[in-house]
């Protein structure tokens, strides 16, 4: 009997509490539509989705990597843009280059020459032609990963534009609630009341 009492008494307590805060919460959300319509009415102006602006974002990114970033005023987000590309850019161009080095050595050496610049000034090389061989595979490798990860940046740099830009659009409002209810069922096999508490998430 006092169990089914505290029960009750909880029930009814959360219930009043969830009551006050709702009407709490609704007197709020009343006030801020006014506020809002105040502002609205003050300004003269409506925000107004632009459904091409993702779409918009996304091809100034791909013309001019950043250049979405700065149509969605995320400009925060260009020294990661740039230095992420240039990173990438700058290990493609070194590697690059040593390739080359190599490239031209090797060649050389299968041509009978020993003046390259791995080779000491009586001739005999200090780098093997095999080395030179295994030499140009690793740079051309690292340099074509350096190729690959540009194209990725560049990639990313257009999703992340348009996705900005559609989630600039998205409405976000004050409508997620937390509602706590009473809960009162009858059952009919043996004719008990069974108390609980309802949860309900509202958005």
């Amino acid at each position: 009997m006092i169990r089914d009492l505290f029960i009750v008494f909880v029930v009814f307590f959360t219930a009043v509490t969830g009551f006050s805060q709702e009407e709490t919460s609704a007197e709020t959300s009343r006030d801020s539509i006014k506020v809002k319509a105040d502002t609205l009415v003050v300004k003269g102006e409506k925000k107004v989705q632009n459904p091409l602006a993702p779409s918009k974002a996304a091809f100034y990114s791909a013309v001019l990597p950043g250049l979405g970033q700065i149509y969605n005023k995320r400009y925060w987000k260009l020294p990661i843009v740039y230095g992420a590309m240039a990173t990438t850019i700058y290990f493609y161009i070194d590697n690059n280059n040593e390739l080359d080095r190599y490239r031209d050595a090797y060649k050389r050496r299968v041509a009978g020459f020993t003046d390259d610049e791995f080779s000491n000034p009586d001739g005999t090389p200090f780098v093997t032609t095999e080395r030179l061989q295994d030499a140009q595979d690793t740079f051309r490798r690292n340099r074509d990963l350096s190729a690959l990860l540009t194209l990725g940046i560049y990639v990313l740099n257009i999703v992340d534009a348009n996705v900005d830009a559609h989630l600039k659009q998205y409405n976000i409002d004050n409508d997620l609630s937390f509602k706590v209810k009473p809960y009162l069922n009858n059952d009919p096999f043996n004719n008990q009341v069974h108390y609980g508490l309802s949860l309900n998430l509202d958005f």
